[in-house]
């Protein structure tokens, strides 16, 4: 099937001039397509449901219904729309259980047009964390709270992951760059493999743990230990591949817990 030619995205935010503002500047950007705007959660579920997006562009912090809980109701109601979470806060404790619910990313509300476009166009096309830099520092910081609160419940539609010794050693190392934050180029650079090889490898790690996308391999990466909080890779290929050996393959099936 041909790729659809524009990205069709629906606004939400409870600001009227935010909503405008972003209509306005987006639909000068090429290949977006603006086609509705929604005033908070509840609405935006109307509108996904009649309008069926590309992409919905989720302010956090709204009344009647939160972003929070409309990005879970969206992804339970259809794996077809991406979910790009828009917060004024790059560490709001919101965005972190967003991307658990299962948003495929999210940008800061001055960022500019030309990179909001950017943004929509890389979520629509599957790919995701994307500021590499602020999404891995949020993801560090937000499991680290989980963790020292003991806040493991489930989040609605939780996969049940599969055990990491299905992983080759190379699907390792991908999944070990991806909750670094690297993009399919850097690990591309990284492995010296070409970008299609880790495309493969990338789709593989999706669908052997079952998750949906980039967001929740690295938020799983964190939770179940294969990345630990606070470390860096500086070297990335012998780092990683130190980091995948000390991995021991598991025995039993467990489920990931992810906070809420």
């Amino acid at each position: 099937m041909r790729e659809r030619e524009t990205t069709r995205v629906l606004i939400v935010d409870d600001q009227a001039m935010v909503r405008e503002g972003f209509a306005f500047v987006l639909g000068a950007q090429p290949g977006i397509d603006i086609i509705g705007t929604a005033v908070n959660g509840l609405d935006a579920l109307d509108k996904v449901d009649e309008l069926r997006p590309d992409v919905v562009l989720m302010d956090v912090r709204m009344p009647e219904m939160d972003g929070l809980q409309a990005t879970a109701d969206i992804i339970a109601m259809t794996q077809e729309t991406k979910i790009l979470i828009l917060t004024t806060y790059d560490l709001d404790e919101y965005v972190y259980q967003a991307l658990c619910a299962g948003a495929s990313g999210f940008l800061l509300k001055d960022t500019s047009a030309s990179q909001l476009a950017d943004g929509i166009r890389t979520v629509a096309a599957g790919e995701a964390l994307l500021t590499p830099s602020a999404t891995r520092r949020l993801i560090s910081e937000f499991t680290r709270i989980s963790y020292a609160l003991g806040a493991h419940a489930s989040a609605p539609g939780t996969p049940v992951m599969r055990d990491l010794a299905e992983l080759t050693e190379r699907e390792r190392e991908v999944l070990v760059l991806i909750a670094q934050g690297y993009s399919n180029t850097e690990i591309a650079a990284a492995l010296c493999v070409t970008e299609s090889t880790v495309k493969t490898h990338v789709s593989k790690v999706l669908v052997k743990l079952g998750l949906r996308d980039r967001t929740q391999a690295a938020i799983f990466a964190y939770e179940n230990g294969v990345v630990v909080v606070g470390d860096t890779v500086n070297t990335p290929a012998e780092a990683v591949r130190a980091d995948v050996k000390a991995i021991p393959p598991r025995g039993p099936r467990t489920v990931s817990r992810w906070p809420y």
